[in-house]
């Protein structure tokens, strides 16, 4: 974070108390950013890097006004149309007012803004109808709620995104946050239109600091691209947090994502330090400094991690690394039913055994990837598996591989299947890590993979598996069973025909009940995929009024307009 910038951020207090007081408030397969694939080199550290885009149409008020009739009617135009009926809240009904998004002439003057105070010299404002198209519709989401955004701005620096802020808070424009768009819950939608801030060109790592084992980066790097980056400079070090391969940091951040690794190195708030948030004013922020180990005031780190852009967006992250260990083993091994290769991960987990990561596949998915040929000419067995990744010393792999091995064999397993090298290693992990692109591969024309996941307590694992994999079975439905069997968390994908309204039916009857089968055992609704758009009922069987009032007045506070990615988590309304 620049001196400027530090200068200009606000103790929270302080920024609240602004808020308060009007007088003082200012003003496919893998699918990339927009229309087109941004890609980049980065050499060292935050060293100049190049983008491959296609300039950002030239936005004009005709051109705005022909989109938003129509992809934006539906979003923020009904917004106005219906902004007399908001009923309160279920706590803090003072504190919620009908919201009011922007009249037609209220965004083009925002957006008129915007490209003044960017200058003749750059475009970060495009509204071409294909962009607008891929920030508010998802192929991979289970729900895509009807408007686009009016308009997608490309920032380059955390003093960008704070203008496009300020302007819009300004005009109460809704602000949606897009990375990778990878996310699964309609995270990304613009059901009240608005602009969509996309970070393509913040893609940079900003500092490295080999000796502390933290790095600082943009929100549009790739988790991937990261750990590549790392390996060129022969740091030895690696972030560990590996959901999608096309994730990038900041949606990693706002969904508070796993990934197969979690069993071992836990979730991705376990490895931010710190962050660089812009408010909805556009006032920027900085959560903590660079210790790993702060007790200095409220953990801001908690409260942003996971909002999914509804409380500020995240320019710059500060994360932790580790080090690469010595040996890596990678093993499958399949069960005669789900039920066993639940319970022996569940075992494994409770014998405490440190593995590395440890997944789950049933039948249909293993099926899935062969049909899907991701990881051909490789063939695999059509049972329940089991993936295993040990990692740390030589002797302490050989002496965990053993004990695991001991535990599943008592679980009917099979025996272990290990890859002979390195290449063999990322084929057999490549199984787990294409299964959703390998059931995207098999969709007919009209149909949709739902995909959704829940979390248990490691005892309720086996149970909560094969009830839910019996009622698919039973209604018929072409689904299977996959996930982070270590940390209790595991997903259902279900291919369905979206014009089919029985069918369509079925599949929200089957979600709805797996959800509740997880609260009932005192689980979660979404171990990782989060709220969104998809899952707000469900929060509030999780955590009932009261728990979902002290979130409201938490958002609330921070952004008083709801512009943050407004119909994310809850709505103003529930």
């Amino acid at each position: 974070m620049s001196a400027n910038r530090l200068a200009r951020a606000k103790p929270l207090g302080q920024y609240l108390a602004a808020l308060n007081n009007p007088s003082a408030a200012s003003a496919g397969r893998r699918r990339f950013v927009g229309s087109t694939a941004v890609r980049k080199s980065i050499a060292g550290n935050g060293q100049e890097h190049h983008h491959q885009h296609r300039k950002a149409s030239t936005w004009s008020v005709s051109g705005v006004a022909g989109v938003a009739m129509t992809a934006g009617l539906l979003g923020w135009g009904l917004s106005e149309l219906r902004h007399g009926g908001f009923p309160g809240a279920v706590l803090f009904d003072s504190g919620f007012s009908t919201p009011r998004y922007a009249s037609m002439r209220e965004m083009e003057q925002a957006l008129k803004e915007i490209r003044q105070e960017i200058g003749e010299g750059e475009d970060i404002i495009s509204t071409d109808p294909d962009d607008l198209h891929a920030h508010g519709y998802s192929e991979w989401s289970t729900t895509n709620p009807k408007g686009l955004p009016v308009a997608v701005a490309y920032p380059r620096s955390t003093e960008q995104v704070s203008m496009i802020a300020r302007i819009c808070h300004k005009y109460r424009v809704p602000v949606i946050p897009y990375s990778g768009g990878s996310s699964l819950e309609g995270n990304f939608s613009a059901p009240f239109g608005g602009i969509s801030v996309d970070f393509a060109y913040m893609d940079r790592i900003v500092q490295f600091n080999k000796n502390d084992m933290d790095v600082v980066v943009q929100p549009s790097i790739g988790w991937q691209d990261l750990n590549e980056q790392l390996a060129k400079m022969g740091s030895g070090l690696f972030f560990p947090i590996d959901p999608g391969p096309s994730a990038k940091i900041g949606g990693m951040i706002g969904t508070n994502c796993s990934g197969t690794n979690a069993v071992k190195y836990g979730t991705m708030k376990d490895w931010v330090i710190n962050l660089t948030v812009v408010l909805a004013d556009g006032t920027v922020i900085k959560t903590r400094r660079r210790p790993r180990k702060s007790s200095a005031g409220y953990n801001l780190n908690g409260l942003f991690v996971g909002s999914e852009g509804t409380l500020g967006l995240v320019t710059e992250a500060t994360l932790k690394l580790t080090v690469i260990p010595e040996e890596f083993s990678v093993a499958v091994v399949t069960f005669p039913s789900i039920r066993d290769a639940a319970s022996a991960a569940a075992e494994v987990m409770q014998t405490g055994i440190p593995v590395a990561a440890m997944e789950i596949m049933d039948e249909v998915q293993m099926k899935v990837v062969n049909m899907g040929g991701a990881t051909a000419p490789r063939v695999w067995k059509e049972l329940p598996t089991l993936f295993f990744k040990f990692s740390g010393t030589k002797a302490g792999v050989k002496e965990n591989i053993s004990l695991v091995q001991a535990i599943t064999k008592s679980n009917r397993g099979s025996n272990f299947e290990f890859a002979k090298d390195a290449r063999e290693q990322k084929l057999l992990w490549s199984a787990r890590k294409e299964s959703l692109w390998s059931m995207l591969a098999l969709r007919k024309e009209g149909e949709e993979v739902w995909s959704t996941d829940v979390a248990v307590p490691f005892s309720r694992l086996a149970d909560i598996i094969e009830v839910s994999k019996k009622e698919m079975d039973d209604l018929g439905l072409f689904a299977s069973i996959l996930g982070h069997i270590g940390d209790g968390n595991f997903h259902e994908s279900i291919i369905y025909n979206r014009r089919d309204k029985a069918e369509r039916d079925k599949v929200e009857t089957c979600v709805k009940n797996m959800v509740k089968r997880a609260l009932e055992m005192e689980g979660t609704c979404t171990g990782e995929h989060s709220i969104g758009w998809g899952k707000k009922e469900s929060l509030l069987w999780e955590v009932g009024p009261d728990t979902l009032g002290v979130m409201k007045a938490i958002k609330a506070a921070l952004d008083p307009n709801w512009i943050m990615n407004p119909g994310k988590i809850f709505d103003r309304t529930d």
